[in-house]
């Protein structure tokens, strides 16, 4: 296809932060970008996030004087996951995090001192927490379009890829064909399509209408099955990121009050109640039927309160308790039997728990003395608690360290290109840290973006 006859050089389908960064790159290489959104505004879910961003090496770290480098960045990420992700790719991802971060703060994201933290189960101070949230983000993209050659279209939802040959030549939408040199898939994930998520993600499917996703609405697995339709090949099945949640509105809290008793059917304690929510849902799919219920008594529910957990107050859990959401029972013994726990091993655990209340020191699970609290007052609680939160899709396009889109047989499908949560291979049983999504959808799309420009150009 001659250049004459295209429309633009590169099409950007989804424009969240992948999209987004995608987008911008490729026009700073002097290529004419199209960006198609399903939604009626621009960011997808990384404008929903709380914008944290994975990376090390960073003049944030250099500041407080942390020394940190991506070699044992990646190290961490791929030990963490038993090696079982796409190396070459995780080590893009480890070593053009810092580089990515560097630029969006030149795009005028804060990224202040006080707001990195170790995110995930990393013990080196790695999150970085964008001031703004991932709004701000998604926001510095969007203004870095200006005086470059980017159109956008929103609410319009592509179709398929157009091919010419084996080549991907452009899309296809209800206006018609466009067509380009080049195509970036970063749709997003799949956790609005429930056909998907029992195809590729059954942990959280398994859920059922009680799940519930926090990312875009248009958020469909719409790239996962154009990039399929011209042959491409899936990485990381049955990936994702579950939150615990008892339920009772579909609000995102994600911690649970850490003076809640995590008890599986068994009647026994299998973890510190305040781990880091990236590994707890882990925990609990190998606990009985997969869930647990939180243990409290009167004493706790009269005086409950715990940071950004506005469901656990007093009077919502006595409205929670009035309509049947926590059960409660006079004795635990008919607490257990209510709930469905052997009472006898639930009597032995709450016996132990309450003495190293007393003691101050959690000698099974080293819970911090800040949220020891006993359980003796009837009467008794428990609220169900299940991972029923899909914070994010990791199955997707199998894609290399160049973000090109491989098919079946490890061969670049020409022309097409894949970034964000529409990919796969990155991530695995354990989320290696929080912002770990948010710094490979910016720096794969930069990625993504720039190569999707050169093979344009070519």
């Amino acid at each position: 296809m001659s250049k004459a006859a295209r429309d633009f050089d590169v099409i950007v389908v989804g424009a969240g932060g992948a999209g987004l960064a995608a987008a911008t790159v490729a026009a700073s290489e002097g290529a004419h970008v199209l960006v198609v959104d399903a939604d009626k505004k621009l960011g997808g879910s990384t404008s929903l996030s709380t914008g944290v961003f994975y990376a090390a090496g960073t003049s944030v770290q250099k500041k407080l004087g942390i020394e940190d480098n991506p070699a044992d960045q990646y190290r961490y990420y791929m030990n963490v996951n038993q090696h079982k992700l796409e190396p070459s790719v995780v080590h893009r991802l480890c070593h053009d995090s810092g580089p990515t971060l560097e630029w969006l703060l030149s795009l005028g994201v804060e990224f202040k001192t006080q707001d990195l933290y170790c995110s995930g189960v990393d013990g080196i101070p790695r999150g970085h927490m964008a001031a703004g949230h991932g709004a701000s983000i998604a926001e510095a993209l969007e203004g870095s379009f200006t005086g470059k050659k980017v159109d956008v279209v929103l609410n319009t939802r592509v179709q398929q890829l157009l091919m010419e040959g084996d080549t991907v030549a452009g899309i296809v939408t209800e206006d018609g064909p466009f067509r380009a040199g080049a195509v970036v898939i970063s749709t997003g994930g799949f956790g609005n399509n429930p056909r998907m998520l029992a195809e590729l993600y059954p942990d959280a499917a398994r859920q059922g209408d009680a799940a519930w996703y926090i990312g875009s609405k248009h958020s469909r697995g719409d790239g996962l099955n154009m990039g399929r339709a011209v042959g491409a090949d899936i990485a990381g099945y049955n990936r994702g990121l579950l939150l615990l949640t008892t339920g009772f509105v579909q609000e995102l809290e994600s911690h649970l009050p850490g003076w809640l008793v995590y008890i599986n059917r068994e009647g026994r304690r299998f973890v510190d109640e305040y781990t880091e929510y990236s590994v707890l849902a882990e925990v609990l799919r190998e606990q009985l039927a997969g869930e647990c219920f939180g243990i409290f008594d009167e004493a706790t529910r009269a005086t409950a309160k715990a940071p950004n957990c506005p469901n656990w107050t007093p009077d919502r859990l006595d409205h929670f308790i009035k309509t049947k959401q926590i059960k409660s029972a006079p004795t635990l013994a008919e607490l257990a039997d209510l709930v469905g726990i052997r009472a006898e091993t639930l009597a032995t655990t709450i016996e132990n728990y309450n003495a190293d209340c007393d003691a101050g020191h959690d000698s099974w699970f080293f819970k911090e003395k800040k949220w020891l609290q006993a359980i003796r007052k009837p009467p008794f609680y428990a609220a169900p608690i299940r991972p029923q939160v899909v914070c994010w899709t990791g199955t997707g396009l199998r894609i290399d360290r160049e973000a090109r889109v491989l098919n079946r047989a490890d061969r670049h499908i020409k022309g097409l290109f894949g970034a964000g949560e529409a990919t796969g291979g990155m991530f695995g049983e354990c989320y290696a840290a929080g912002g770990a999504s948010i710094g490979n959808a910016v720096t794969f799309g930069r990625v993504a973006g720039r190569n999707a420009a050169l093979f344009a150009r070519r």
